[in-house]
Parts: structure tokens; sequence; C-alpha cells
């Protein structure tokens, strides 16, 4: 069975780091609270030079801040954009970047799973949050190509939790008032420590 996934395809041999991320700089991760992260991002019209930078920026930034996935408002680009480097339950791990991308409903009636999530921007905090199983999402590559790319477990957890970014929706609003009050104060904790490990991996990885 392959062990890797590139855009939805089986790869033979793939690097530690997506190559896209040799070409990167590392940009500010933007965290709850400011406002490009709570309202709907833009479609992304224009595939080029500029949204392959984007793109090679926001996998070196993932890298960094030792994420499984990044939307494009997590940097501050208001753009319906994300990236991911994810495992599934099995450990075939998954590479790739979608463009506008678009999550099929979960069946009705299918039981949704709770599991720890936790995003770069509340860093520190983790949460239980209920997600379907699997999740497909249809979208775009950096050429505007047709994508889709399907995902069980945490990888579906991942595609869910990134596709959620791109309509100004972070895992805090997903939780009771009492959970959200707990994972900030998870934050407040452990922000400086996260943001401190941040800065001492973006001078090994530079």
């Amino acid at each position: 069975m392959p062990r890797v996934f590139v855009q939805g395809s089986p790869v033979g041999h793939y690097p530690r780091h997506a190559p896209e991320a040799g070409r990167g700089a590392v940009r500010r991760i933007t965290e709850t609270g400011e406002e490009v992260l709570h309202k709907p991002c833009r479609d992304v019209t224009e595939f080029g030079p500029d949204l392959a930078a984007l793109i090679d920026d926001m996998f070196r930034t993932m890298y960094v801040a030792e994420g499984a996935g990044l939307a494009a408002n997590q940097v501050g680009v208001g753009l319906r954009l994300f990236v991911y480097d994810c495992p599934d339950d099995d450990g075939v791990r998954h590479v790739g970047h979608i463009v506008n991308p678009v999550l099929e409903p979960a069946p009705p009636g299918r039981p949704l799973l709770d599991d720890i999530e936790g995003c770069l921007s509340v860093p520190g905090a983790t949460m239980s949050v209920p997600r379907p199983g699997r999740a497909v999402v249809h979208g775009q590559d950096r050429t505007g190509s047709p994508l889709v790319v399907e995902g069980t477990g945490y990888f579906a957890r991942c595609l869910a939790h990134e596709t959620d970014h791109t309509h100004g929706v972070v895992y805090l609003d997903r939780l009771s008032r009492r959970d959200k009050r707990d994972a900030l104060r998870q934050t407040a904790a452990r922000r400086d420590e996260v943001l401190s490990r941040r800065a001492a991996r973006a001078t090994r990885l530079s």
C-alpha cells in the first residue's frame, strides 16, 4: 500500500518536507480574535506566481509551527486556500494544497467522531471536537486544475478543520461556551512557550 499521497495521488518517495517549503519564507501566524480569521475568505481567481509564492510561504510557515495544516487567513491573507501535511489513522501521509475548497456534506445519520484538535491560531490549546470520520474536498490546484482529495480519520479532521478556516470558522466556534473558555485559558498559559518554540524552529530551518 502506498505510504504517501501527494495532491491525492500515491507517490513512491517523498522528502521529509514538501519542496515548496524550501522556496518559501516564514510568515506570522494570525491568532484568534483577529478579524481575518473570523470572516469568510474570497475565492481565488488568479492563478500564477503570486499564488504559487503564497503556497510556498504557507508550507514553510506550517512546518516551522509544527502544524498538520494551514489556511491562508492564518497568515493574514483572506483567500480560500490551505496546505496540509497530515497522516491518517493508518499512518499514511497526505501532502498537498487545495484552492477554493468545497467540503462534501456528511451523509445524514452517520455518527460524528470526537477527537482532540488543536489550531496554530489558538496556540497551546487542544480540545475534543466532533467531526465526520471521512471527508471529501473538491477544489483546484495552484494552476487552476480541478482537484478532489479525500481522507479518513485524522486526515479527514484536518480537511474539515482547514475548510472551516476558509469560511471564517475556527474550531473554538464548534465548542460549548465552557469548553471555549477552557481552550482560551490553555492558550493564555502556553502561548509564550509555543511562540518561543516556533521562533527557534524558524532559525533551525533557515
